[in-house]
């Protein structure tokens, strides 16, 4: 009895723990369940309450791998970073691939590269010697995960 009421009582505190993550920002069920037991829950309460949190529906893993992909496009980014983002929260397989397939038509990833390149071509334009130059922006914008079309085409534009 006493086991069962102490079992309550940790339920009752990690879903309390869950709400309060869940009140700031949409999470993933990966990452609640690495923040609970990141704070030394047991991985059967942990389960139970992602489970109870995704039927109230405060958990949809769908739901907030599209707002993250708005977020992350709106920074700035390339699909291949948010892919690669969208990873790490644990957001991947066939379902989260057709959410980003989606949001592929729905964002022009050219005019998103285009855009964070005009706002960092001063710095680019201080180098003066044109190769370097170009492998700076090249660089740049690989590591904000654009495609490697995308880029050469944008190389080529600003180059020339």
């Amino acid at each position: 009895m006493k086991d069962e009421h102490l079992s309550n009582r940790r339920y009752q505190k990690a879903m309390n723990t869950a709400l309060r993550l869940l009140s700031r920002r949409d999470h993933t069920r990966l990452e609640i369940e690495q923040k609970l037991k990141k704070r030394g829950y047991n991985l059967e309460i942990i389960r139970a309450v992602a489970a109870e949190c995704e039927r109230l529906n405060y958990i949809d893993d769908e739901r907030t791998a599209k707002v993250y992909i708005r977020q992350l496009t709106r920074r700035g980014f390339g699909f291949r970073r948010i892919r690669l983002e969208l990873n790490r929260k644990g957001l991947k397989g066939d379902r989260f691939e057709r959410i980003i397939n989606a949001s592929q038509l729905e964002f022009d990833e050219h005019e998103i590269a285009n855009r964070v390149l005009q706002k960092k071509m001063k710095s680019f334009e201080r180098e003066e010697d044109s190769k370097k130059r170009r492998d700076k922006i090249y660089r740049f914008l690989y590591s904000r995960g654009f495609s490697e079309p995308i880029i050469s085409e944008l190389v080529r534009e600003f180059i020339t």
